[in-house]
């Protein structure tokens, strides 16, 4: 994904796009008070924006692309339709999974403690936003010619 947006943008869009992301995803945690952090990966698991603490964010994108192709194949198999969300359960909390336009997956960390209601909520219109943020056309750089 990276390579495609390089291709697409020049480095100052790309910064530019990493900062908006970077702003959804701790509004998103500013909105959810038991959000431990999220990432933005590319659908082949690189990692494109983080805000994670305690977790390893490269390791964690490459495992939400796996896990996003298994819930692809898993929807499609089974006919439910096209892969919008997955969330996993553990002891000490929550990990989810959004698709986020056909680029791009957000993963989310929470607390036990989490509304998942409110997280699901939160995380969809999320996800929307940073679909649009990814897939919109990048204007051209503007260049000063001396």
């Amino acid at each position: 994904m990276r390579r495609t947006l390089k291709q697409r943008a020049g480095r100052r869009q790309l910064i530019a796009l990493e900062t908006e992301l970077l702003t959804e995803l701790r509004a998103l945690r500013h909105r959810l008070p038991h959000l431990a952090g999220g990432l933005v990966a590319s659908v082949d698991g690189l990692l494109v924006a983080h805000d994670t603490h305690g977790t390893e964010p490269s390791g964690l994108a490459a495992m939400s692309a796996a896990s996003l192709s298994l819930a692809h194949r898993l929807a499609d198999s089974t006919g439910q339709g096209e892969f919008r969300e997955s969330l996993v359960r553990g002891e000490n909390g929550y990990v989810a999974t959004y698709a986020a336009g056909g680029s791009c997956v957000l993963t989310l960390l929470a607390h036990p403690e989490a509304n998942i209601g409110r997280l699901h909520l939160e995380a969809r219109r999320s996800a929307q936003r940073i679909a649009a943020l990814v897939n919109d056309p990048v204007p051209p750089v503007e260049t000063r010619e001396s």
